[in-house]
């Protein structure tokens, strides 16, 4: 499979796109953090906050993989 060339224009798209999932992630991981110090929260509530922070993780993984290019290719 050949290793397809972004153009400059796609590759600020993805790494605007990083950013703003980059600053979701981490906004996520704060509520979280939060939300897990009292036990009393919303059990269902957090389980889906940690679902989508683990999407905006994988999401990441995919954007940044795009940006490097695949030397084994």
């Amino acid at each position: 499979m050949g290793t397809i060339s972004l153009t400059d224009e796609e590759r600020s798209d993805i790494e605007h796109r990083i950013a703003e999932l980059e600053v979701e992630h981490g906004d996520l991981n704060d509520i979280i953090a939060r939300l897990s110090e009292h036990p009393s929260q919303d059990q269902l509530q957090l389980r889906r906050l940690k679902k989508r922070k683990l999407f905006l993780k994988d999401q990441l993984a995919r954007l940044r993989d795009r940006l490097i290019p695949d030397i084994l290719a």
